[in-house]
């Protein structure tokens, strides 16, 4: 269960540069909205609705606002009505691209999503043109030192987990099937080693290697994509190596 893959290092990259740049206290509020209101407003029994206030609070979103979010959610305070919204698409050297949304106003995002794909390098696609290439997961990060391998398998396999594999900073990535997120988690919280962090996401069945001007274009089209007001996650089956990242800076 060692080793990982590059599409490992470009994910943690972004999820770095997501913490300081994309994940903004609205962008939060919005994932806290719709898990209340899909799920109810206890994160113990709503396991997106904990994901998302999760995020917040590592993110140091004040507790007032995560309150009030869940309670725009569940109705006890008025708020804006948002609706969930997939694209799929291309990017540069075949890259698939998927990206979710949430948004007050469709023919605001439709246009703008598509937008971004063509003056990038993509382009978008129909519904289900890239989305079989993704598996819905369940990955938990844990930091270094905060456990040993032996330890954190044990806990984990016996939870469900489907891996646990080593990252480059010397921790530990869990990862489980979709439905076995929540329990895999919460099993290894109960066992004392402590989360850096833990999401359901996409993880590409394959990935598309990429080299230069076509890697430096990808990367861009992400965090482009990223940083519109209404996405709130972008997943591409991009891989680029350690020296190609380094070259791109």
């Amino acid at each position: 269960m060692a080793g990982h893959s590059k599409w490992h290092n470009i994910r943690l990259r972004k999820g770095k540069q997501d913490a300081v740049r994309g994940k903004t206290f609205t962008k939060l509020a919005k994932e806290i909205i719709v898990a209340a209101k899909a799920g109810g407003g206890n994160p113990e029994t709503n396991v997106r609705l904990r994901q998302a206030v999760d995020a917040a609070r590592k993110a140091s979103m004040p507790t007032d606002n995560i309150k009030r979010a869940i309670q725009r959610g569940t109705g006890e305070l008025d708020g804006v009505s948002y609706e969930e919204l997939t694209y799929e698409g291309y990017g540069p050297g075949g890259v698939a691209v998927m990206v979710y949304c949430l948004t007050d106003n469709k023919n605001r995002t439709v246009p703008d999503i598509r937008s971004i794909f063509s003056k990038n390098g993509g382009r978008m696609g129909e519904s289900g043109s890239v989305s079989y290439l993704f598996e819905p997961k369940g990955v938990v990060l844990i930091d270094p030192g905060v456990t040993t391998e032996d330890k954190l398998m044990e806990v984990a396999i016996e939870a469900g987990a489907e891996d646990v594999q080593p990252t480059d900073e010397n921790g530990f990535e869990v990862t489980t099937a979709f439905e076995d997120f929540a329990t895999v988690r919460d099993a290894i919280e109960s066992a004392g080693i402590a989360i850096a962090s833990a999401e359901t996401t996409m993880i590409p069945t394959t990935t598309v290697e990429l080299v230069g001007k076509e890697a430096e274009q990808a990367l861009r089209l992400i965090d482009l994509l990223d940083e519109n007001e209404d996405v709130q996650n972008v997943y591409a089956n991009l891989a680029v190596s350690d020296e190609e990242m380094a070259g791109i800076g």
